[in-house]
């Protein structure tokens, strides 16, 4: 009884946190402000000395909040007091990371006044539930805006819905500032209206903003369609110096591409083209390739779940060879197949700044794949993700691939989900990427009917890579001793091996007896000797 008590007496004490902890946490936070990210990208990225003040902040924040958490609902190990310190933290990093860089003039105190974080620049409605709009509400929200003297300048209404009533407050307030506005955000803003009303709200906001000059529209998520995109006509049209543009799960049919081409007036500064979920299909994809023809600084280009066929593939291939600046391609979820494969491998040779590149579920088979693997062997040196994921690619096309691989020694993340690699095309690409490939981190092959020996050596070829954080074998043929070996690999970094529950031992190849490990050793032995082509 003696020893229960004493244990009784023995606690771990969370909260509150040390001084050492509360300092990583700024210094993360701080980094976190300052790392390019699909959020910064599109309000703007924080100069370390602002992001230094803002994590400060943040955290003090989030360190009172917690702690009178605690003091009212004392949990004895502090743990939820924890949770609430870091959610909130990563609550308060997120509005400043949306609110983006501060304004001020040279020299002005950027400091928070009552232990707010300044708005800065961004009018941001979008937080909080989803919702209607109506007129009262709509003048109370937008009242920052009236405003003489204000600074915004980016103005997000994404995830709130305005009817007519609302749009009518909107419109004087959005035509008296449109000349200071650089960035609109009107994704999702429309929600849940009958048709007629949404095209009215849509004419409304777009003759208030006519004539603003802009390098930033998001009009996604908005069911535009043919008639959605052409209410939209005079912002569009007026719109010359656009360098982002963003038409995301907009219903864009062929019409409603044809109407884009035909509104923009000019792509020259355009960087970021991006349509994702559309209903596109070939021809529409004719009509994007033209607007991608002519955008000669394009560096980010998405044209993923649009049902784009061989004929639009070839199209969107030829248009590419253009845009010698491109970064980030993405083009997953199409029906491409071989032709438009081949295809877009001869504009990848001119394509050499890329950096990330999606050609995930494409129906690229072994030839279409081998002619890709080719071109970016010879091209795109600091490519940084490579996503190949569903193409029917067997061993004879990993051949191909894997020499690809071999080039490329920035790589980061590589996936190869749901192909036929098997062993003989695993071990291949366990060869690319077992020397050298310092700064690869995630490597994704599962679903490839791998057995043992691959697992075998895929696991051995990344598992002292530092940084490592990620392989994926879910979904193979691996024996239980398969299994038991790759588990041994990474005993000493057991997250680093992702989870391994639909694996199925008794997959292809299996053998009755159980026992394939001398079958498997044989196949090592004889796979080990498996080329890698370098050669186009």
């Amino acid at each position: 009884m003696a020893f229960a008590s004493q244990a009784h007496q023995i606690s771990l004490k969370l909260w509150p946190p040390s001084q050492s902890t509360r300092l990583t946490l700024i210094e993360r936070m701080a980094k976190n402000l300052t790392t390019p990210s699909t959020i910064s990208r599109k309000y703007g990225l924080l100069s370390k000395e602002e992001a230094e003040v803002d994590a400060k902040q943040i955290e003090q924040l989030a360190f009172d909040v917690a702690s009178q958490h605690h003091q009212k609902e004392a949990d004895g190990d502090g743990s939820s007091a924890v949770l609430l310190y870091a959610k909130e933290s990563s609550k308060l990093m997120l509005e400043v990371l949306k609110r983006g860089p501060r304004v001020t003039e040279e020299g002005a105190d950027i400091s928070t006044e009552n232990g707010r974080v300044p708005q800065g620049s961004v009018f941001d409605i979008s937080g909080g539930e989803r919702a209607f709009i109506e007129a009262k509400e709509a003048e109370d929200l937008l009242r920052p805006l009236s405003e003489p003297g204000n600074s915004f300048n980016r103005i997000c209404f994404s995830n709130r819905s305005f009817g007519l009533e609302a749009a009518l407050v909107a419109k004087p307030i959005l035509s008296s500032m449109k000349h200071q506005l650089t960035e609109v955000d009107l994704s999702d803003f429309v929600a849940g209206r009958p048709e007629a009303e949404a095209l009215q709200v849509m004419n409304i906001f777009s003759s208030a903003l006519e004539g603003c000059n802009l390098r930033y529209l998001d009009l996604s998520s908005n069911a535009l369609g043919e008639k959605g995109i052409r209410a939209f006509a005079a912002l569009i049209k007026s719109q010359h110096n656009l360098e982002e543009l963003y038409l995301i799960n907009d219903g864009i049919s062929e019409e409603a591409a044809v109407a884009v081409s035909e509104l923009l007036p000019s792509t020259e500064k355009l960087k970021v083209l991006q349509f994702h979920n559309n209903m596109t299909g070939d021809l529409g994809a004719l009509a994007i390739a033209k607007i991608v023809k002519r955008s000669l600084l394009l560096e980010d280009f998405k044209c993923s779940s649009t049902r784009v066929d061989a004929e639009g593939g070839v199209a969107l291939a030829e248009a590419l060879a253009t845009c010698t600046c491109m970064k980030k391609l993405d083009l997953r979820d199409n029906m491409f197949g071989v032709e438009a494969g081949v295809a877009l491998s001869k504009a990848l040779l001119a394509l050499t700044g890329l950096t990330e590149v999606y050609l995930n579920y494409l129906n690229l088979e072994d030839e279409g794949t081998e002619a890709i693997a080719n071109a970016l062997k010879d091209s795109a040196p600091s490519l940084e993700v490579l996503d190949m994921a569903g193409n029917d690619i067997t061993a004879k096309g990993a051949s191909s691939l894997a020499g690809c691989i071999l080039a490329k020694q920035f790589l980061t993340k590589l996936n190869l989900a749901e192909n036929e690699l098997k062993d003989e095309g695993a071990i291949l690409i366990a060869k690319a990427i077992e020397t050298g490939h310092g700064q690869l981190n995630e490597v994704d092959l599962s679903t490839n009917a791998i057995r043992r020996a691959g697992a075998r050596l895929l696991a051995q070829a990344v598992v002292n890579k530092p940084g490592f954080k990620l392989l994926n074998l879910n979904g193979n043929f691996i024996s239980d001793e398969g299994i038991d070996e790759v588990k041994k690999i990474f005993k000493s970094l057991p997250t680093v091996l992702g989870p391994l529950d639909e694996n199925d031992p008794e997959g292809e190849d299996f053998h009755e007896d159980g026992d394939d490990g001398d079958e498997d050793d044989e196949l090592e032995s004889r796979l080990k000797g498996l080329e890698i082509k370098n050669d186009v």
